[in-house]
């Protein structure tokens, strides 16, 4: 299972998730890549909860992390990532936000397909 980052994830990864950590993270989505709730109304996204050890945290009131399995493509797209005191979900801007990008994406790959196709 390949993962790939957005920029906004990897800039915030750094402030949230020591090295180790986001291997156990990264280890546990290509495990079960279904695991995180899916977001209504995002096309497709879902929600995983993970602990935040640097701040002490568990699961409940630790990090969320963002992302979109593309089966097809044996792909996790990891969008986005924040700590709970940040937020307690999207706000409705952010879900319009995610969900346009990731039609961006989806698109982009269906293209990608077509050209390969020809």
């Amino acid at each position: 299972m390949e993962i790939v980052e957005t920029r906004s994830f990897t800039k915030q990864l750094k402030a949230y998730l020591a090295d180790e950590e986001y291997r156990k993270l990264q280890a546990f989505l290509t495990d079960d890549p279904e695991a995180g709730d899916v977001i209504a109304g995002t096309g497709g996204l879902r929600k995983v909860r993970w602990s935040d050890r640097q701040r002490g945290k568990g699961k409940r009131g630790g990090l969320r992390v963002i992302y979109c399995y593309f089966r097809e493509d044996l792909q996790l797209y990891l969008m986005t990532l924040y700590d709970k005191d940040e937020a307690d979900d999207l706000t409705v801007e952010q879900r319009r936000f995610l969900r346009a990008a990731l039609t961006q994406e989806k698109l982009a790959r269906k293209a990608a397909r077509a050209k390969r196709k020809r």
